[in-house]
């Protein structure tokens, strides 16, 4: 069934941006309520008033850039800390009694926004040289820093590095994160990729082998031609080289992409008749027994499924012989569909599918056990020998595509 590829972006970290605008904005308000209620105590007042304004003015006009990672710049950075800076080393100015008494700067707690901003883009490495800018600064401006100074300054510095440090490691997880999905999703392409080869390829390329070798002369040598080419991609599937899912990493939005498959059409209405797909099975050496309503499962489920009684099917003609008797029964139950196909052949001596398996023979492992899997289904496959082989296959009809298992 045809696929498309839909971009799915994720980031942690956004909610910490967001929180970051509300930061900014709630303490300039701060800010600027500490300066109105505290307007008798400033011996020049216009400096206050003139920082404030374009500390308010600027943190309005730089919402943007702290919307997202990318957004937030190296230079708005620089501008930030250093408004920040400036208003701590102008506070003494406005208020020459700040520098010996324990009372707030002019940005007072806004500053900490500016050191939060360099710990959301750059990790602890970047907070820790903000917040000891930051705490330089504090110093100069006390005049004789008190205990209560240095534990502001402290606070700030270990909190700031301590976000930053959480950034980065919910960044190093996203990734692994992101590279567990590129794993999972190019498992699934070399499976399905594998079951498609199986049903086409590497049958018609058996059977060349087969017809070649049975006729001899020049077909006996385009039968050796074609068992090599069997052996060589039977190879490569079990081998899993197939291209991954294409993984990016935006290091300016500390954010990862990733693909994800989706169907080109949705399911039709009402899904589709099972019955119909299995029906042309049904001949002299295949009996077919279904029930009289249509037996309804999505569009996806019900190819699959008729693609693992195929397959199971082919493993009759070529195993069990073309003269074998094969029988199809269908039952529809109200919580999942049925399908058992059985076999009056010499039936599979024990330890072979394992030894199939491990020459790269992947017949039932992909083509029956693989699909069933991915419909959230089971496979369970019962052979005696020389009483024939039976293969029972169940699906789901509610829970579509979570983890089946395989028995």
């Amino acid at each position: 069934m045809a696929k498309r590829v839909r971009v799915v972006r994720m980031s942690v970290e956004q909610p910490l941006w967001r929180a970051l605008t509300a930061y900014r904005i709630l303490t300039t308000l701060y800010a600027i309520l500490l300066a109105v209620f505290g307007r008798d105590k400033y011996e020049r007042p216009w400096v206050a008033v003139v920082f404030l304004t374009v500390m308010a003015v600027w943190t309005l006009a730089t919402l943007p850039w702290v919307a997202s990672a990318a957004a937030c710049t190296k230079r708005f950075l620089g501008i930030d800390l250093a408004l920040a800076l400036a208003g701590i080393l102008l506070t003494p100015l406005a208020d020459f009694q700040a520098q010996h008494v324990d009372g707030p700067t002019l940005p007072s707690i806004w500053t900490a926004g500016s050191v939060l901003a360099f710990a959301i883009k750059g990790g602890w490495r970047w907070a820790a040289f903000a917040s000891s800018l930051v705490a330089v600064a504090n110093l100069i401006e006390r005049a004789e820093p008190s205990r209560d100074t240095l534990h502001n300054v402290l606070l700030v510095w270990v909190a700031s590095i301590a976000i930053g440090y959480v950034v980065e490691v919910a960044r190093a997880s996203e990734r692994t994160l992101a590279r567990a999905l590129e794993i999972e999703a190019a498992t699934r392409e070399r499976e399905r990729l594998a079951r498609d080869i199986h049903d086409s390829v590497l049958q018609v390329l058996a059977m060349v082998q087969r017809r070649g070798t049975a006729i001899g002369g020049e077909a006996a040598e385009l039968g050796r031609m074609a068992g090599e080419q069997e052996v060589a991609l039977r190879t490569l599937v079990s081998s899993g080289l197939v291209p991954p899912t294409r993984v990016s990493e935006d290091a300016a939005e500390g954010a990862v992409v990733r693909t994800v498959e989706t169907d080109d059409e949705p399911d039709a209405p009402g899904g589709t008749d099972l019955r119909a797909l299995l029906a042309p099975h049904a001949g002299s050496r295949v009996s077919f027994a279904e029930p009289g309503a249509p037996v309804l499962l999505p569009p996806a489920a019900a190819g699959q499924l008729a693609a693992a009684v195929g397959a199971a099917l082919d493993n009759v003609r070529v195993h069990a012989g073309e003269n074998a008797q094969a029988w199809i029964l269908v039952e529809d139950w109200p919580d999942e569909v049925i399908v058992t196909v059985r076999d009056d052949g010499p039936g599979i001596p024990e330890g072979r599918l394992a030894q199939a398996e491990g020459e790269g023979r992947l017949g039932v492992a992909l083509s029956i056990r693989g699909r069933l899997n991915e419909l959230g289904g089971t496979a369970e496959l019962i052979s005696v020998p020389g009483q024939g082989t039976e293969v029972e296959l169940k699906v789901p009809k509610i829970s579509r595509g979570k983890a089946g298992s395989v028995r």
